[in-house]
């Protein structure tokens, strides 16, 4: 037998399977509340709630102006005051609401005798030097006298005629006060330089009533309004009366002057007070209306 008979026969070598890969590195996970989806929309949402919490107050903030805006400054109750509607009485109240065109004075004719007057005409818008004395011009214009309203009336038997107006100024309650004050002080009321000017019409019983012919005059300052109410008498005939004599010294008992045997003091004063106590009213109505 050969050599490589005898030789037994070599078991193939057994492959060994590789050995397995280490596992990769693997840490312990962070903890995570939400999901990464939840943690990128939360800050989304509290924009998104913070934008419309924005636009929410924008709007209300818009309509609470446009409320206002659609209520306009007549709707607050601070505008509505008597100053504010008296400042502007001279052009909305109706000429013939602030002067009728027929006028009763119950009880103010002398003795407690009643009277009407009759509108002869009223004069256009003017300003305080077309209608007063320069002096009595130059104290209102301290209470910034911006317009005046005139008219003239006649009495029922025709015998003497008035100028009554109203001069309306930009004054506050404080300042109207100060005035009436300083005319109860110092007698303003009193002083023949400090007349009313006459408002003459043609063809009437007035058509000679002029500065010579003024024979009695009322001021008064109102102060719950921003308003000084004055008027002015003398005869329908054209008579001179110098010098004239304020309204409540011609009413005065006892008193022997033409105008106040004539009862002009009391002419003066009824129409005066009359035009007063109309434009008081139809204020106190204006700012009493329901807002």
């Amino acid at each position: 037998m050969s050599t490589e008979a005898r030789r037994a026969p070599v078991p193939p070598r057994p492959t060994t399977p590789p050995h397995p890969a280490a596992p990769a590195y693997d840490p312990a996970p962070v903890y995570d509340p939400a999901p990464p989806s939840a943690t990128r929309a939360r800050p989304r949402r509290t924009v998104a709630a913070a934008v419309c919490c924005v636009l929410g107050l924008g709007l209300i903030a818009g309509a609470a102006a446009g409320s206002r805006l659609a209520e306009g400054p007549d709707d607050d109750p601070a505008a509505r005051s008597a100053y504010t509607v008296g400042r502007e009485a001279w052009h909305s109240i109706p000429v013939n609401t602030l002067f009728p065109r027929t006028l009763k004075g119950d009880g103010a004719g002398p003795g407690g005798a009643d009277r009407i007057w009759t509108r002869l005409a009223v004069a256009p818008d003017g300003g305080c030097a077309d209608a007063l004395d320069p002096l009595l011009a130059r104290t209102l214009r301290t209470v910034g006298c911006a317009h005046v309203l005139r008219a003239t009336y006649t009495d029922a038997t025709a015998s003497s005629v008035t100028t009554v107006g109203l001069a309306f100024t930009e004054a506050d309650a404080d300042a109207m006060r100060a005035l009436g004050a300083r005319f109860a002080d110092q007698r303003l009321d009193r002083r023949t330089d400090l007349l009313p000017r006459t408002y003459p019409v043609k063809d009437s019983p007035a058509a000679s009533f002029g500065a010579r012919q003024r024979a009695s005059w009322s001021v008064h300052v109102l102060t719950g309004i921003p308003v000084v109410a004055f008027a002015v008498t003398g005869f329908a005939d054209g008579r001179v009366s110098t010098p004239p004599q304020p309204a409540d010294r011609a009413m005065a008992t006892g008193a022997t002057t033409p105008a106040a045997q004539a009862g002009l003091g009391h002419e003066a004063k009824g129409l005066s007070e009359g035009i007063e106590r109309a434009l008081r009213t139809h204020v106190a109505g204006l700012t009493e209306q329901p807002r």
